[in-house]
């Protein structure tokens, strides 16, 4: 049994994951089916969704498909974990002393709790439009959000900003047949002056053997690579179309790209981001549609950054950049060789 299951003793959820697997695993009425088939559907993974309370966040959100389940917490506006059905862990940095805590949207601190979030890019923009540089604008980052669920989808669905104007929504869902979570990411401006505003979307990641970039045929940049730090990041290679790096403990870094893919490589488990670069349209941080952040001890963690086109929005206008994070086990010792097995299927 999965181990999520053990958190849960109402009757209402017990009915509920009965109703689900019944729907996932029982062929529709009046079809006929051959008894090998019959047979491999009853040991086929089963899906569900259910509410529970997460690392002290009540009203979470667990959300599998038998193969995968992705962590969702409404409280803090993030999926904290993507994970294989069944495991404790997954790939996503969750920061474990901010257990339980609430945002605190006037803090000058930053409340650096982890997993997967949306910030409107530019960053360069943020104290031209908000009080401050940083934190975060405060409804991307610092407000609770409001969970509706649609069935196997769930849509967070966070406050209106008060300095950029702009509702983001976040529709989470996993596909029924394979180890895929697709989130897409919608802004929608609703007050204020016109913004020249693009969807980034920010993962925090566990410390990888490699950070990895498939880099378009035709590249922006000359090296491969647009520098965002003083230094580059430890162990980085363009090679044959694949960027590849390591995180510093000693230093933060931070490259941007054109890239459509970035990668993740860990011990067992290897995870895939996609979201195609757009031909047309103006990207920020000069011409950048995927960014690498590494971060120093002791906060081991790696930030695979996805970002769409900018676009000037006025009141009425909608935006809206889709992620594709797939989770595979390893199959390759060399992290290098398991990115380009996976890009050539």
């Amino acid at each position: 049994m999965n181990h999520a299951l053990r958190n849960f003793g109402s009757g209402s959820t017990a009915i509920l994951l009965a109703l689900i697997g019944t729907v996932l695993s029982t062929p529709a009425a009046g079809a006929s089916e051959p008894a090998a088939s019959a047979a491999n559907r009853a040991f086929a993974p089963v899906g569900f969704l259910v509410r529970t309370n997460y690392h002290r966040w009540a009203n979470s959100l667990l959300l599998s498909n038998g193969r995968v389940e992705a962590v969702i917490v409404p409280a803090i506006g993030r999926v904290m974990q993507f994970r294989f059905a069944g495991e404790e862990d997954g790939p996503f940095w969750e920061n474990r002393t901010l257990d339980g805590m609430k945002p605190e949207p006037g803090s000058a601190e930053w409340g650096n709790f982890g997993g997967d979030k949306s910030w409107p890019a530019p960053q360069s923009d943020w104290p031209k439009i908000t009080p401050r540089a940083w934190p975060p604008p405060v409804a991307f980052d610092a407000l609770p959000v409001e969970a509706k669920v649609y069935g196997f989808v769930v849509r967070l669905i966070a406050p209106v900003d008060p300095h950029y104007g702009i509702r983001a929504s976040r529709e989470i869902k996993l596909d029924l047949e394979r180890p895929v979570m697709t989130i897409t990411t919608t802004y929608e401006k609703l007050t204020g002056q016109p913004l020249n505003v693009a969807v980034w979307v920010i993962t925090q990641l566990k410390d990888p053997l490699a950070a990895c970039a498939s880099l378009p045929d035709f590249e922006r940049f000359r090296e491969g690579y647009y520098r965002q730090s003083d230094d580059l990041p430890a162990n980085l290679t363009v090679e044959n179309g694949l960027l590849s790096l390591a995180r510093d403990p000693k230093a933060s870094h931070k490259i941007g790209t054109d890239a459509g893919s970035l990668f993740w490589v860990g011990k067992d488990s290897v995870l895939r981001i996609d979201s195609p670069r757009e031909i047309l349209g103006e990207y920020p941080d000069e011409g950048c549609s995927a960014e690498i952040y590494t971060n120093p001890d002791p906060l081991a963690y790696i930030e695979l950054e996805m970002l769409g086109p900018l676009n000037k929005m006025i009141a009425g206008d909608r935006i809206t950049r889709t992620s594709t994070y797939t989770l595979l086990r390893r199959t390759e010792v060399d992290p290098e060789l398991e990115v380009r097995r996976l890009l050539s299927r």
